[in-house]
């Protein structure tokens, strides 16, 4: 019996730090496993699943900029970490029989296919999982806005926005434990409130495409499946 889930095609958005594991830096096989796990879990609902992910757990454009590297040049040695990372992942996904397609926005047959909206629509239509790497494929855009780009294309009903604390607080709660947790917010306000939770190309994207954002725990375990089922998990940026 097949369940009744609220979300049938969702985009993950997952930082590189994610596959980083407690360093942050690298690849952690436990890390990657454990995030295989989790999409093979809500992938069992029914749901098409298109992942983006950053490729912070090797190279920050942004920061390498700083450190006086041209900042086109550092974005797109950013955007090379990602494919690294969504190498990965694919090898851990096929691990547990899904079968698993990377798409890069830069050009490297030999690794990766080319972002073609009409196949990444036919991979998920085939019950594939979809890597998105390679950003956008342009520099000075963050991997946040990828994420909104590649979900307004291939038309999904939400961004899940994976983090490593309960979802979107009126403080950062790791500096300050009291701060306030939000439920549900909508784009203008959280732009309003100064909340850090997307850039605002991202949060554009979304509100333009009607694509409600949700942010969540990726370390609690089944929150992704418990998401997709439609429970009330992380915090939820409204676009209706």
């Amino acid at each position: 019996m097949v369940q009744k889930i609220r979300f049938k095609r969702i985009l993950l958005k997952l930082s590189g730090e994610t596959l980083g594991g407690k360093g942050g830096f690298g690849i952690d096989t436990k890390a990657a496993e454990y995030v295989a796990r989790e999409v093979v879990s809500a992938r069992a609902l029914g749901c098409e699943i298109a992942i983006v992910i950053g490729g912070g757990n090797f190279i920050r454009g942004e920061k390498l900029s700083h450190m006086g590297i041209d900042r086109a040049t550092a974005d797109q040695m950013g955007m090379l970490g990602t494919v690294i990372n969504a190498l990965v992942l694919q090898s851990e996904l096929e691990k547990h029989k899904l079968y698993t397609r990377v798409m890069s926005a830069i050009t490297m047959i030999e690794v990766a296919e080319p972002f073609i909206r009409r196949r990444a629509l036919r991979h998920l239509e085939k019950g594939r999982i979809v890597v998105f790497a390679g950003g956008t494929g342009s520099p000075y855009f963050s991997t946040d806005t990828a994420a909104a780009l590649r979900a307004s294309e291939i038309k999904a009903d939400a961004i899940l926005k994976a983090t490593n604390v309960r979802g979107v607080f009126a403080a950062d709660p790791k500096k300050n434990k009291g701060a306030k947790f939000i439920r549900e917010i909508n784009p203008l306000e959280m732009v309003k409130k100064g909340l850090r939770v997307m850039d605002l190309t991202a949060v554009a994207l979304s509100m333009e495409n009607k694509i409600p954002v949700i942010v969540f725990d990726a370390f609690k375990k089944g929150n992704l499946a418990k998401i997709i089922r439609g429970e009330k998990i992380g915090s939820e940026i409204r676009v209706r």
